[in-house]
């Protein structure tokens, strides 16, 4: 029998057939969903984009907000997140924000459809925050990476206007800087009474400092600021740095020196990772060094409680590892503890003192007061004279308005001075702490808050 004969034979067999048809069956089968996985694959590097956001990402609150109000609006998977909030009445209220829950979702950016997978890892923890590590997953048709960056910049922005008008203040946790409390209301600068041209010095200082970077870059000098307060406590030191801030549309970062467990790497790493924009504060500085020669047994106590040393702060201010694009302020009560290599310039750049009322201080409260209206309120704004169109009873009204105006000035000033020459009479020094602890006793203003300036000391 010939080997075509054999063949011939063996595909007349009923068994061998049908064997032979399942084995190709089964083959091409295999070989079709082989064929669809690599077609998958490279459609989806070629003509899909992905974009995985971790939990650890700064925009990844952002983005699930973000998802929640502009893109699945319609998703009936959510999950719930309640925070305390607080108005400036001081009434706490519940609010509840609704984000995308754990899973796939859908929706419609422009003319692109996006799916969103957000997926939770039981067994990994995130260690800075205690939580189950998560992703967020956007996959998308096209090659154009800059849907993303759209999608990110807006989910940015949202959340910038939430925050419009206050100041997130920031604490050190671990490695990292987490927002402390709620974002508070800015405080207006002009609450903040200093002796006169105080602080509009030191907010000519800053604002010098931060619209020319290129001024220090040119000549090889480091891009950083130092301020120190100093001076008796409840004069306005802290006050002041909060209403900067705000007028600048910066954060605030706390750092306390005297913090156990802050070593001199934390440190280091803390400064180099602080939020943009923002200044950071130590506040009290005199109190975590008491000074640099000690006894050799203090010293091993001291370095035994793992915290940051001397020469450990001085080179994270000022030495080469310091970091640039920085703006950092000090207090003290007592600027003769300090040690001069701490408040050298290159470390502190501006040195200013806080103190006592002065009368211009005390007239200055005086009228922010009891006479908001007439001298900073709407009162005070520059009225526009009536044209000649308007005729002379116009212009007769508005003389009378403008002299009335100006009559209230000279009143509410004359009040100032003396409510200041009252208080300065008893030669006592008085912060403005105290001052407005006063106030706070007599808030309808009157004859008696400058005839009863002695209960001021009594008060604090």
């Amino acid at each position: 029998m010939t080997i075509a004969e054999y063949v011939a034979s063996l595909s007349d067999n009923p068994y061998f057939g049908a064997g032979f048809g399942l084995f190709g069956i089964g083959a091409g089968a295999a070989i079709l969903r082989r064929g669809l996985q690599v077609s998958l694959i490279f459609f989806r590097r070629h003509f899909m984009m992905t974009m995985e956001v971790p939990c650890r990402d700064k925009s990844y609150q952002w983005l699930l907000q973000w998802i929640t109000t502009k893109g699945a609006r319609k998703t009936q998977h959510l999950s719930v997140e309640t925070s305390m909030q607080q108005k400036d009445t001081g009434h706490v209220y519940a609010k509840y924000d609704f984000i995308p829950s754990i899973g796939t979702h859908f929706f419609r950016y422009g003319k692109t459809w996006i799916k969103v997978e957000r997926t939770r890892e039981q067994h990994t923890l995130d260690l800075h925050m205690g939580v189950p590590w998560e992703t967020v997953t956007l996959t998308a048709f096209g090659r154009n990476k800059q849907m993303y960056f759209d999608i990110l910049e807006e989910a940015r922005k949202m959340a910038m206007i939430q925050q419009e008008g206050k100041t997130i203040m920031y604490t050190a946790m671990g490695a990292e800087w987490r927002p402390f409390g709620h974002p508070r209301k800015r405080r207006p600068i002009e609450s903040v009474v200093l002796d006169e041209g105080v602080g509009e010095r030191i907010l000519s200082d800053v604002r010098e400092f931060i619209e020319n970077p290129s001024w220090y870059s040119n000549r090889g000098i480091p891009y950083r600021r130092g301020y120190l307060l100093y001076g008796p406590p409840g004069c306005g030191k802290s006050s002041f740095i909060n209403a900067l801030a705000g007028e600048l549309g910066f954060g605030i970062c706390v750092l306390n020196l005297s913090e156990r467990g802050l070593s001199d790497d934390r440190l280091a790493h803390l400064l180099s990772v602080a939020p943009l924009p923002s200044v950071i504060l130590l506040e009290d500085i005199d109190a975590a060094f008491t000074s640099r020669v000690e006894s050799t047994q203090t010293k091993a106590a001291y370095e035994g409680l793992n915290r940051v040393t001397f020469s450990g702060l001085l080179n994270c201010l000022d030495g080469v590892a310091s970091t640039e694009a920085r703006i950092l302020f000090m207090t003290t009560n007592y600027l003769e503890r300090l040690d001069p290599a701490l408040i050298r310039p290159g470390r502190v750049d501006v040195k200013e003192y806080i103190g006592q009322c002065s009368k211009y201080q005390l007239e200055r409260m005086y009228l922010r007061f009891y006479h908001w209206n007439q001298i900073l309120g709407n009162a005070v704004q520059e009225m526009i004279p009536p044209s000649d169109k308007e005729g002379a009873s116009a212009k007769e009204e508005y003389e009378r308005l403008r002299k009335q105006i100006e009559q209230a000035r000279m009143e509410a000033e004359k009040d100032a001075a003396k409510f200041a020459d009252a208080v300065l009479a008893f030669n006592k020094g008085v912060s403005p702490a105290q001052i407005q602890g006063y106030f706070m006793f007599h808030k309808e203003g009157g004859p008696e808050v400058i005839q009863n300036v002695e209960k001021i000391w009594k008060l604090g």
